[in-house]
């Protein structure tokens, strides 16, 4: 496929069957396999790797040393900070019990799914099939081992629900029954019916 209008660091090792949209900046020793699709005007740090089959929509924003395994989905204008890491394999082993070495046909790979708007901070670890909401943001060094909804703020390990944010990014309060953005003033959130914290 072409990469036409795209912006690729020379120790970049971009697979000619990866689909790259416009716009979109790929920088120094990051890798991205055969299958993959990038949309337009994403930018890939140094040292990102995206696997094969995976999906990154527009205006994605993967800082250095981010790891997506295939067959994650990351919607539009997502945000992964430095070592963040999407994972697939929910058994890992390198050998069966017979020793011989596993292979991709013995693997059971489950997809990652990130919403748009999303934020996963620096060296969060994000486990097998988990799904991670519309404008959520997971803490720095946060381990994900379930969904996140969308809005929702998670910390620690495992990450537990600890309040909601803001497509700007400032978190929720709450005020006479309604979730408010003390930063923008959005007062409009059709989910918040259902916000509930961890206890």
């Amino acid at each position: 496929m072409s990469h036409q209008n795209v912006r690729i660091h020379p120790t970049a090792d971009v697979s000619p069957q990866a689909e790259i949209g416009a716009g979109t900046v790929i920088w120094h020793q990051a890798q991205v396999r055969e299958r993959a699709i990038i949309g337009g005007n994403c930018i890939l740090g140094k040292g990102v790797y995206v696997d094969f089959d995976v999906h990154l929509g527009d205006h994605c924003k993967l800082q250095n040393g981010v790891f997506v395994y295939h067959p994650a989905v990351v919607e539009a204008g997502v945000f992964l900070g430095p070592g963040v890491i999407v994972t697939n394999d929910k058994r890992p082993r390198a050998v069966n019990p017979d020793m011989t070495l596993k292979t991709d046909a013995d693997w059971e790979v489950l997809p990652v799914w990130i919403g748009t708007g999303a934020s996963v901070g620096a060296g969060a670890v994000l486990l097998p099939g988990v799904r991670i909401g519309r404008w959520a943001m997971v803490g720095a060094g946060s381990i994900v081992t379930r969904d996140v909804p969308d809005y929702g703020l998670v910390l620690g390990n495992p990450a537990r629900l600890v309040g909601y944010v803001c497509p700007c990014g400032a978190r929720l309060t709450q005020q006479g029954g309604a979730y408010v953005c003390p930063a923008c003033g959005t007062k409009t959130f059709p989910e918040a019916e259902s916000f509930q914290e961890d206890e």
